[in-house]
C-alpha cells in the first residue's frame, strides 16, 4: 500500500484574502467504496467547487488480522484492497477532471477512524465529510462518524 499523496485536477492555490469571507480551505472526505461514502465524496466535491477550496480524499485500507491465520487468505485480501484502491483513484481522478477541482488522494492502512483523524490533523482540515454507516454491528460499537463527532475537533458532515 502506498502512503503517498497523489494530486489530481488543477493546482490549488489559496484564494486571495477577502475581508468578510470565511469558509473552509480544506475539505476531507473518507471513502471506502460503499454507496454512502461515494455519495459523501460527491457532496464534498460540490462543496469544494462552491467554496473554491481544496479536497482531500482519504481511503483507509483495513488491516485484517484474522486473515493471517487462514492459509491463502491474506494475499487475496491484499489484492482485493489494492484493486479497490486503484478503482477509487481512477474515479477520483475522473471526478476531479470533470469538475475542475483540486483533489489530493491519500491512502493509509488501518482503521478508518484513526486514519481520518490523522489525515485531518496533517492537512489541517476545516470540514470532515463521511458517509453514514450501513452495517448493523456499528449500532453497538459506534460508527466512524459517531466517533469523529464525539472527538469534536472538526465540523462533521454525515451524508446518508
Amino acid at each position: 500500500m502506498r502512503s503517498a499523496v497523489e494530486q489530481y485536477g488543477p493546482r490549488w492555490a489559496p484564494p486571495p484574502f477577502e475581508r468578510g469571507t470565511d469558509g473552509p480551505r480544506v475539505i476531507l472526505v473518507g471513502v471506502d467504496g460503499s454507496d454512502t461514502s461515494m455519495r459523501a465524496a460527491a457532496y464534498a466535491c460540490g462543496l469544494t467547487r462552491r467554496q473554491r477550496c481544496r479536497l482531500v480524499v482519504a481511503y483507509a485500507a483495513p488491516v485484517q488480522t484474522w486473515a493471517w491465520a487462514i492459509p491463502g487468505a491474506a494475499p487475496m485480501l491484499v489484492a482485493a484492497h489494492e484493486e479497490l484502491e486503484a478503482e477509487l483513484r481512477a474515479e477520483i481522478r475522473q471526478l476531479a477532471e470533470e469538475m475542475r477541482i483540486p483533489v489530493s488522494f491519500v491512502c493509509r492502512r488501518g482503521d478508518a477512524y484513526g486514519c481520518l483523524r490523522e489525515v485531518a490533523g496533517e492537512v489541517k482540515a476545516d470540514i470532515v465529510v463521511v458517509g453514514a454507516s450501513t452495517q448493523a454491528h456499528r449500532l453497538f460499537g459506534g460508527s466512524v462518524a459517531n466517533r469523529l463527532v464525539r472527538l469534536g475537533r472538526w465540523p462533521i458532515t454525515v451524508v446518508p
